[in-house]
């Protein structure tokens, strides 16, 4: 009993919860393949994949109450406030209550969003275990999202100024959270350069 007591103890020391989830927030550029590996990730760890994008999507979509609320902002051209996006975070872990874990993407954005998060997972008895940040350099970007574009129909794929402004706002909005949980030793950059496989086993590697 003594035992069990000093563990628990050691634990709650150092941060470390009682169950084995892993709760992953995926940083990547666009054009950085991040969508690729969250999949790969998904299959291989169990998890689930949560992004804002989806998130919106479906409340909207579905004109819940929240996607009622958020489309009220967007459709004056505001912002949608933090306490919306966490409320439809919190909505798609009550219905997807996964034990193994998830894997955030594109989400927290600020340092704000960040302990909004760290509140829900703590109110689960867990917290964010990992932070990954793919690493690709600006003119690789460039290149690949360019080469994307002849095929993708997307404009701002297809016009360089645009991609190197996305690259700029990309890396503003990330620092401060990857700062956040450095602090904690949960954050690592990973090189996003190689193949598919090659990428991935770096990131499983430092999931493991």
């Amino acid at each position: 009993m003594e035992t069990m007591w000093f563990m628990d103890f050691v634990k709650s020391l150092f941060g470390i919860k009682k169950n084995n989830m892993i709760n992953l927030i995926l940083f990547g550029p666009p054009g950085s393949g991040k969508g690729t590996q969250a999949t790969k990730l998904v299959e291989q760890f169990g998890l689930t994949h949560i992004s804002t994008g989806d998130l919106f999507r479906y409340e909207l979509g579905n004109n819940t109450p929240l996607g009622i609320q958020a489309r009220t902002y967007m459709d004056k051209g505001e912002l949608v406030p933090d306490s919306v996006t966490i409320a439809m975070l919190e909505n798609k872990m009550n219905m997807t209550p996964n034990p193994k874990g998830y894997i955030l993407d594109g989400f927290p954005r600020t340092i704000a969003q960040a302990e909004a998060l760290d509140g829900i997972l703590a109110g689960r008895d867990t917290q964010v275990t990992h932070l990954l940040a793919l690493e690709v350099d600006d003119e690789e970007i460039v290149r690949r999202l360019l080469e994307r574009g002849k095929t993708s129909g997307r404009a701002d794929d297809a016009n360089e100024e645009v991609i190197r402004k996305r690259i700029v706002e990309y890396l503003a909005k990330t620092s401060p959270v990857f700062a956040y949980y450095e602090k904690t030793g949960k954050s690592q950059k990973i090189e996003g350069i190689g193949s598919i496989d090659e990428i991935f086993a770096r990131l499983s590697g430092a999931l493991s």
